[in-house]
């Protein structure tokens, strides 16, 4: 049985320990939230998770593997701590690799444990089919991510403009997906994604919208290169717990962890 570690017990992480909560090939043996959450999630360990214990940090031992699911400074927190240990992490909040120097930072880390982070896809598709054709010559990604206003509160897109009483589509954001993930790290870790998978933060062009008429999370990818093209499309039903993710991510996440222990995986 493989044990697990969730870090986070926010929308993602409950969903998920809602997801394993009858697998018998693994166990979730800890949960782990700042000392103000404990409270929280024992609530939530109790229902979902009975043997689990609640941490303020990963245990050093008894862990086969770390699921971050608690947003970016969980990464710096957790992750590479576990890493260094030679703890396999997967991780969630992929938007956090727009900081300069933390992707370098995960790899180092699971070098010096002879370990393994996967970046899991999240709410978007394709990501095999967009790093192969890194691989044979790629030219263009672009990004457009499409939103409901309501998706878009506490973020940069409330300056200047009411949210509310948006009548037609309205652009928030265009350029890099450096910038895209570090203005919107809670809405664009699909940007991250597409980028790190693709030509980088730098080259990878984002646009980001705030769409009225929509009541799910739109994206598009569009590539181009020696491969040929391709264009996708996924209209994601929104998380109920927190309309800025899609509840395609926790589905992804779902799978990273259930393929560790499948013995045919795809």
């Amino acid at each position: 049985m493989e044990r697990i570690a969730i870090v986070g017990c926010g929308a993602i992480g409950s969903s998920l320990l809602e997801l394993l909560k009858d697998d018998a090939a693994l166990e979730v043996a800890a949960i782990v939230v700042p000392e103000e959450g404990m409270p929280a999630a024992r609530a939530v360990a109790q229902r979902l998770a009975p043997r689990a214990v609640v941490v303020s940090s990963v245990p050093l031992a008894g862990i086969d593997l770390v699921v971050e699911a608690a947003g970016h400074a969980a990464i710096e927190q957790h992750v590479l701590p576990a890493l260094r240990r030679g703890t396999p992490c997967v991780v969630a909040s992929v938007g956090a690799l727009s900081a300069q120097g933390l992707p370098e930072a995960l790899e180092r880390a699971a070098q010096t444990g002879k370990t393994q982070v996967q970046l899991i896809a999240g709410a978007i598709g394709a990501i095999d089919a967009l790093a192969a054709a890194r691989a044979g010559g790629l030219e263009t990604v672009r990004y457009t991510g499409r939103k409901p206003p309501r998706a878009w509160s506490g973020t940069p897109a409330e300056e200047g403009r009411n949210l509310a009483s948006l009548a037609t589509e309205t652009v928030i954001f265009e350029g890099s997906a450096r910038e895209a993930a570090r203005l919107y790290p809670k809405n664009a870790n699909v940007a991250a994604t597409v980028s790190l998978a693709g030509l980088g933060l730098d080259q990878t062009r984002v646009r980001l919208i705030a769409d009225p008429a929509v009541d799910e999370n739109v994206h598009q990818v569009e590539a181009e290169g020696a491969f040929g093209r391709f264009e996708l499309t996924m209209r994601n039903k929104p998380l109920a717990a927190n309309p800025k993710t899609s509840a395609l991510t926790v589905y992804s996440a779902l799978r990273a962890v259930r393929n560790r222990v499948r013995p045919l995986a795809i």
